[in-house]
């Protein structure tokens, strides 16, 4: 079997106190069953969100995913001095020159039927692409059906541009043919090793210019919260990045080092101004494999009981886990493995342990791109 690192897995445990980092439609944390036990649940959805955006300004180039592209290319040109309807005007072409078809569609308020996700650095290429054809665009104004007068090709490549947000989660837009991105990171939904019910917390705010003989609060209502150890997985698929650059062995390097820190120190924002939950993992566990990814999450398939609390005894269901599939599948397939963790007594089927999670990092990045460091 080849040595050849295709895949880095990162397994991460986290102690999460009293908060609602991920709640549903009617406030309540996510949850899931899992194993016969309810467990409190943050979704791939919402984690990765907060990883990309803490990749964006690590790298210092955004992305955004939005339905508003034609106001964004208007405001900008009122910016440069086009008159509103003119700005509007040219917000609307960019739609409507998007395909050879009949562009896209656009909905009541303006936007784009589909979400576009596109380097945010691309508005301001859409904005000078109009500024190229300002003077057909104003003879629009006005026309209730216009026809489209931008170079389809041109706005089609702006809008099919991609950064290294894009090239790491993926981007699906059928609307535009070639602008298809597959995303080479997967996220698992983060739940907690334990069951978990949900606490009520009944909060009252008091209305500071009530009258001296008032009594009573001015506002009273209720919100759910929970606590937990979460073990949260990713996978990201190291051949599929470097095809996704086009071979860039520099920025693939590069992108797989912020993914993992990020993917460590991200936090959902949830209720956070409320809880204040800011914890770090209790533990971080890294494996650059050669030959498939590979999730733990059955090692929590039984719920944990407490033992002198829930954090210890899950850090070492982990570790029992991993080393025993490590029996039954072999390690043929392991290029690199290693973890960091709070605990002094080493964990045994998790490889070396390392002093920080920047050493965890730095080892994996290496390893998962050793062909290309020297």
């Amino acid at each position: 079997m080849t040595t050849t690192p295709r895949y880095l897995d990162v397994h991460v445990l986290q102690t999460v106190p009293f908060a609602n980092l991920n709640r549903d439609d009617l406030g309540s944390p996510k949850s899931l069953v899992y194993g016969g036990a309810t467990r409190t649940r943050v979704s791939s959805q919402c984690w990765k969100r907060v990883v990309r955006l803490d990749v964006e300004r690590a790298i210092g180039d955004p992305a955004v995913r939005t339905r508003r592209v034609p106001a964004e290319v208007a405001a900008r040109l009122q910016g440069r001095g086009w008159t509103e309807d003119a700005a509007l005007a040219a917000g609307a072409q960019i739609a409507l020159s998007a395909n050879k078809k009949e562009g896209l569609k656009l909905e009541d308020k303006g936007g784009t039927s589909v979400l576009l996700y596109l380097p945010k650095a691309a508005l301001d290429a859409l904005a000078d692409l109009a500024e190229q054809h300002r003077e057909a665009i104003e003879q629009t104004v006005g026309v209730k059906r216009p026809k489209s007068v931008l170079p389809v090709e041109e706005v089609a490549a702006v809008l099919s541009e991609r950064n290294g947000v894009i090239n790491l989660f993926g981007r699906m837009l059928a609307e535009l043919p070639g602008a298809g991105v597959d995303g080479v990171v997967q996220v698992a939904h983060a739940f907690t090793t334990h069951e978990v019910a949900p606490e009520i917390d009944f909060f009252t705010a008091v209305d500071d210019c009530l009258p001296e003989d008032a009594v009573g609060s001015g506002h009273m209502n209720s919100a759910e919260f929970s606590a937990g150890v979460f073990y949260r997985y990713a996978s990201l698929d190291l051949n599929g990045l470097s095809k996704n650059l086009g071979g860039d062995a520099a920025m693939a390097r590069e992108l797989t080092g912020e993914f993992l820190r990020a993917f460590v120190s991200s936090l959902p924002t949830g209720k956070q101004t409320s809880s204040a939950a800011n914890t770090l993992p209790d533990l971080v566990h890294v494996a650059v494999r050669s030959d498939r990814p590979i999730s733990f999450a059955a090692a929590f398939e039984a719920p944990v009981r407490p033992e002198h609390g829930i954090a210890a005894p899950s850090r070492r269901q982990l570790a029992h886990h991993a080393g025993r599939l490590e029996k039954l599948w072999g390690t043929t397939g392991v290029v690199h493995r290693g973890y960091a963790c709070v605990d002094d007594k080493p964990l045994d089927g998790l490889g070396a342990p390392v002093d920080s999670f920047a050493e965890l990092i730095d080892g994996a990045v290496t390893a998962a791109h050793r062909e290309t460091s020297a």
